[in-house]
């Protein structure tokens, strides 16, 4: 039996007002050797102490996962917060936390043995100055970029730093392409509510938008089609006349108290928390979700498909925080642009992702077989 690798994380994260500008930093050293394999370092916006926290302990699993991911950890932080909630000793009480505990879970449980260590801020020096040195890229309008060079490089999906030049370069294999198809109209898109996990069946003009799409994608060649478990997703998948696959993960953000409303009467009830979410993804509207929580749960949904179908055509039948997740992903985009996406109803966005490097999206809210139609709602 070969000997097991063991690594340490070192995480931090800060915000200059808690809240205010946050960031993170992470560190993964060989535990031998104590030799630097990763640095990971962001701003993430307006943001509290413990979201920038956890955002740090995040980046350090994954960088850990991308170095060695049947290796043992040792976490260490100074965030005593983080370390015993992680530790399973103290609950989490703060429904905007939840999600990136969840998260940060998901992660530690991957690996065969995680260990949780407090620390006291001098022996945590390396993660602080690099929250520090993101916050203050972030104040003066650059991005963090490391002192030397990374092993692995710090890009989405595991792939080298090559950039692909759609049309130009030769990949050493086809892409997995996802057709994103958001789902028809509903009562709610009309009224422009909020529509999370709340169940709408189609309007007529939902079947009719279905149909159009429908008729469209008839002769597209498709080695799978997977969709949303809500209602309005899987009358449009149903429309294609194609067997499909529900994936629970699919689903659109849980909007939690703002269920049903809308954006109006949101902001006249719940004025803060309304400014909060848009200012930063990571925070949850009142018991629900977070865009960064949706995002984490869809990438688990895009990495299986690409495990599954290599170099197939997967059509995914889901909502707009989904699909804008997956572009976002796709583009390496920062979370903001999360905010500065529009998406129509039965909107199709195409993207390539290949083996050997970043993905290529390659169409974005394509209406055309609506062409002629009257779109109602958002």
């Amino acid at each position: 039996m070969g000997t097991v690798r063991r690594l340490v994380i070192e995480a931090d994260g800060g915000s200059r007002g808690n809240p205010g500008p946050a960031g993170y930093g992470a560190v993964v050293r060989d535990a031998g050797s104590g030799k630097l394999l990763a640095e990971r370092a962001d701003s993430i916006g307006r943001a509290t102490n413990n979201v920038a926290e956890y955002s740090g302990l995040i980046a350090g699993l994954r960088a850990a996962a991308e170095i060695a991911p049947d290796a043992e950890l040792e976490v260490r932080m100074d965030s005593k917060l983080v370390v015993e909630q992680m530790s399973g000793r103290w609950k989490v009480k703060h429904p905007a936390m939840r999600p990136l505990v969840a998260e940060a879970t998901e992660l530690a449980a991957r690996f065969p043995a995680v260990r949780f260590q407090w620390v006291p801020r001098a022996r945590n020096a390396d993660a602080d100055r690099l929250a520090n040195e993101a916050m203050d890229a972030a104040a003066a309008g650059r991005a963090w970029e490391p002192a030397v060079p990374q092993s692995p490089d710090p890009v989405p999906h595991h792939a080298p730093t090559t950039n692909r030049l759609s049309g130009w370069m030769a990949p050493p294999a086809p892409p997995t392409t996802t057709v994103l198809l958001r789902h028809g109209q509903t009562p709610l898109s009309v009224e422009k509510r909020f529509s999370g996990t709340v169940e709408a069946a189609l309007t007529d003009v939902g079947l009719g938008q279905a149909a159009a799409v429908a008729n469209r994608l008839r002769d597209e060649p498709f080695d799978l089609v997977v969709s949303s478990p809500l209602k309005r997703a899987r009358q449009t998948a149903e429309a294609l006349g194609r067997d499909y696959v529900v994936v629970d993960d699919l689903r659109e953000t849980d909007f939690g108290a703002w269920e049903g409303l809308t954006f109006a009467e949101v902001r006249e009830k719940f004025p803060d928390e309304l400014n909060a979410w848009l200012a930063d993804p990571h925070v949850p509207p009142p018991g629900g979700e977070s865009l960064i929580a949706t995002v984490a749960r869809v990438a688990r949904v895009r990495d299986r498909l690409l495990a599954e179908q290599p170099g197939g055509r997967v059509l995914i039948v889901s909502h707009v925080t989904p699909i804008k997740g997956l572009a976002q992903l796709a583009l390496a985009a920062e979370p903001a642009v999360l905010y500065r996406l529009h998406l129509d109803l039965v909107s199709m966005t195409t993207i390539d992702w290949y083996s050997d490097g970043p993905a290529v999206l390659r169409g974005f809210n394509d209406t055309h077989h609506l062409a002629g139609q009257t779109i109602y709602g958002e």
